[in-house]
């Protein structure tokens, strides 16, 4: 949500920024807010005036009444005592004031200058490549059929209980899956950052605080009778620790990362690349958040992606940065990258994590904000990140760690989470 301010002074480049987004439906949004606005705030000013006179002839009611003046002072009284003018300007600005909060949860968030522009995620840029790409001599076959060797899936036994889009990992695979879930859990704790397990359900005020309503309706699901929504992420519950505060500038950064299942509808058919534990209803994330000063954001920004690749490489997994078009970038970011992994079979990258500034979008919503040392008061900036997300991420450990036999090649930094294993062997018949 940006600043009304901004949009009342600026009402042009608002409407650029729209157009940045290919978003042109929402231009007339700009005018409807700018129109309400400026009725809640005349009817504010009318009813101040009010207010502000009845209380200067109340003060003639005293003055009549001590002169004797009673019935001149009652004349006065029922006149003070008529509220309905009072009652149609504050329906007035009540009506004008949820029209201007509705359209503001819909304009887009003023994009940074460095975002490349393009309606879709095919406009997205290639940054810089970590690591050699490799395709091995030998076949690698598909992420379902490594972990079936191992007998490390079961998808028909997980359709029978939850339908499409769930999985059982068992033996080895599901002890990797947990394995890199602990290594990257230490490996954060490792850059300074507080581990947290939030709550995995949130309610609706801090869902609508930190995403769009279309991310919402994507993403989401609801539990029935209640107001709580199972988390599709565990940034949003970590950034929601922080609603309604007033955080001393002295205690930020806030730095957190968080283990949690994440639970997500993923509407849509998908392709033969999107079955097996590619797009799924349910996986685990080791994800990151930092609440800062807006200027200290962007370093930040910078440093958590960083930290994805270098996890990933140390699972010696080549990956690459991708920045995000304007197009792709959902509503409440400023900026955002991708960082995608290295699949030998499929000769491309896909991807594993994204990180996005959101600038004071978040802080906007749910009034996280900042006492700066000279007692003024502003909103923070928010950030997230993917640090891993397995069972996903364990597409790319499998086809980039497979050995010619079929073993699993276990790399150095793994290996304490693994029982001290160097590779796991395909199971004798």
């Amino acid at each position: 949500m940006i600043d009304i301010k901004f949009l009342r002074e600026n009402p042009d480049a608002v409407r650029e920024n729209i157009k940045k987004k290919f978003q042109d439906a929402k231009l007339p949004l700009v005018d409807e807010v700018i129109e309400y606005d400026a009725k809640s705030r005349a009817a504010q000013q009318e009813a101040d005036a009010i207010r502000a006179d009845k209380k200067k002839i109340s003060k003639q009611i005293g003055a009549l009444m001590k002169q004797g003046k009673k019935e001149e002072a009652q004349a006065i009284k029922e006149k003070v005592a008529d509220n309905s003018r009072l009652d149609e300007l504050d329906a007035i600005k009540r009506e004008a004031d949820e029209i201007v909060r509705k359209d503001m949860m819909l304009i887009p968030q003023i994009i940074d200058p460095s975002v490349p522009l393009g309606p879709d995620d095919s406009c997205n840029v290639e940054i810089e490549k970590f690591g050699e790409p490799v395709v091995p001599d030998f076949e690698i076959p598909y992420h379902t059929d490594i972990m079936k060797r191992f007998n490390g899936i079961d998808l028909d036994a997980a359709g029978d209980v939850a339908g499409n889009g769930f999985y059982y990992l068992m033996g080895d695979i599901a002890r990797l899956h947990s394995a890199v879930i602990s290594y990257a859990r230490d490996f954060m704790i490792g850059k300074g950052f507080t581990y947290c397990v939030p709550p995995f359900m949130i309610r609706s005020r801090v869902v609508t605080g930190v995403m769009s309503f279309a991310e919402m309706d994507a993403m989401m699901y609801k539990i029935e009778g209640e107001d709580l929504y199972l988390i599709g992420t565990s940034e949003h519950s970590m950034i929601g620790k922080f609603i309604d505060q007033i955080i001393p500038e002295e205690q930020l950064p806030q730095t957190l990362t968080s283990y949690s299942p994440c639970f997500r509808k993923e509407k849509g058919a998908h392709g033969i690349e999107e079955r097996g534990v590619y797009r799924i209803h349910q996986f685990a994330k080791q994800e990151m958040i930092v609440v800062c000063k807006p200027e200290e954001s962007m370093d930040w920004y910078n440093k958590m992606w960083s930290y994805t690749v270098e996890l990933f490489r140390s699972m010696d997994i080549p990956v690459r940065t991708l920045e995000c078009c304007s197009g792709d970038l959902a509503d409440l970011k400023v900026k955002s990258c991708d960082v995608e992994a290295w699949s030998p079979r499929q000769k491309k990258y896909f991807e594993v994590g994204s990180c996005s500034n959101l600038g004071d979008a978040q802080a906007r919503r749910l009034q996280i904000r900042v006492k700066g040392t000279d007692g003024k008061k502003y909103f923070a900036h928010t950030l997230n990140n993917t640090c891993v997300a397995p069972p996903r991420m364990l597409i790319a450990f499998l086809e980039n760690n497979l050995n010619e036999d079929g073993s699993i090649r276990i790399p150095e930094a793994l290996r304490p989470y693994m029982g001290g294993k160097s590779v796991i062997e395909v199971p004798k018949k």
